[in-house]
């Protein structure tokens, strides 16, 4: 077919957006990882920050927009919102697509849990929660998932996408997207900042996975369709 071995091409170009937000990935965890992890967390500037954002408030409508902005990043808005791209990527008979995204958001959540799991961090208990939570605090489920959700997702879309302004566009989403719900997640008081730079960690460096077995793959295949 005539588009195909331009897709190809396209897919195996990695976006420069992904580049750089991995290296600032690998970055921060290299920073965690010196400071101890667990045995020295939380930081100095956990504890600050966590207090500062409580004692400044913000105005009376931020509280309310953070609650529902967090909600973006939960489990269930954000496997609807998989569904829902991976059943358009299916109406375009773009096969491979579709079928990674599933295994790469099904797969990352099941990761996330068992970091949880792993380091059992203990929630921050400085200030009220905002919202509900019952599972350990590192790294942010929240902020971990929305990264390996909406990055993959644009990350995915970049190897379909042939317009330069359309793929920019779609990472800069996914980026504001997961920057706003895990900040949101310290402003609710229940993370530390540092579970939420771990979170983002995470998924980025997982889209970046599923961004190469991706294109590894359709290259193998000779393209999607």
């Amino acid at each position: 077919m005539v588009g195909a071995p331009r897709m190809t091409t396209l897919s195996r170009r990695l976006p420069r957006e992904l580049a750089g937000l991995a290296l600032l990935a690998l970055a921060a965890i290299v920073v965690l990882a010196i400071g101890g992890l667990i045995d020295r967390m939380p930081f100095a500037a956990d504890r600050a920050i966590v207090t500062g954002l409580r004692a400044w408030g913000g105005p009376a409508w931020l509280p309310s927009f953070a609650i529902n902005l967090t909600a973006l990043g939960s489990g269930n808005i954000l496997t609807l919102v998989v569904l829902l791209v991976a059943g358009f990527l299916l109406v375009q008979r773009l096969w491979l697509t579709a079928a990674m995204l599933g295994l790469a958001t099904a797969s990352g959540g099941y990761a996330v849990g068992l970091v949880k799991h792993y380091f059992a961090r203990a929630r921050p208990d400085l200030v009220p929660h905002l919202v509900p939570v019952s599972s350990a605090s590192f790294p942010s489920g929240h902020a971990a998932s929305s990264a390996l959700a909406y990055l993959t997702l644009a990350a995915l879309a970049a190897q379909v996408v042939p317009q330069r302004a359309a793929r920019r566009y779609l990472f800069a989403v996914a980026v504001l997207l997961t920057g706003a719900i895990g900040t949101s997640r310290v402003y609710l008081g229940v993370h530390w900042p540092s579970d939420v730079l771990g979170g983002w960690s995470f998924g980025t460096l997982w889209a970046l996975g599923w961004w190469w077995a991706t294109a590894f793959t359709r290259h193998a295949i000779g393209g999607e369709r």
